[in-house]
């Protein structure tokens, strides 16, 4: 059984429109904040920059499709190691740290170990070989 499950479609239907919405909402409903206001609107920016960037996205709910995918999925990995250092560098308290590690965490996994490749092109037989009358 593989692990890399999380398809294109499954990106794009089931995770970057409600993590969007997550990203936006946390913050307000875990009173984020306590060790300053980086850690709540630090969440909020980049929920409204993913939101963005699924409608930008050239996957099944992009909106305006100019980003390919492999961008996209790239975007997703610097904003979770972004995740990973932010409460070393602001000096987050327990709470805050522990929402952006947990978050870092959720988006490495999503975005690198169970990332499904891509479907490969298929190549049509023949076509890569020359016949006797060709030069």
């Amino acid at each position: 059984m593989s692990f890399r499950f999380i398809t294109k479609s499954i990106h794009a239907y089931l995770i970057d429109y409600p993590a969007a919405i997550v990203l936006v909402a946390a913050p307000f409903v875990l009173k984020l904040g306590q060790s300053g206001p980086v850690a709540m609107w630090l969440s909020v920016l980049v929920g409204v920059a993913a939101l963005l960037l699924a409608a930008a996205t050239d996957h099944p709910t992009g909106l305006v499709r100019i980003i390919p995918y492999w961008l996209h999925l790239r975007v997703d990995r610097a904003v979770g190691l972004v995740f990973v250092i932010a409460p070393f560098a602001f000096k987050f308290d327990w709470l805050d740290a522990s929402y952006y590690w947990i978050l870092a965490a959720v988006v490495l996994l999503t975005t690198s170990v169970f990332n499904a490749p891509e479907e490969p092109v298929v190549r049509r037989p023949g076509l890569d070989t020359r016949t006797a009358g060709s030069a």
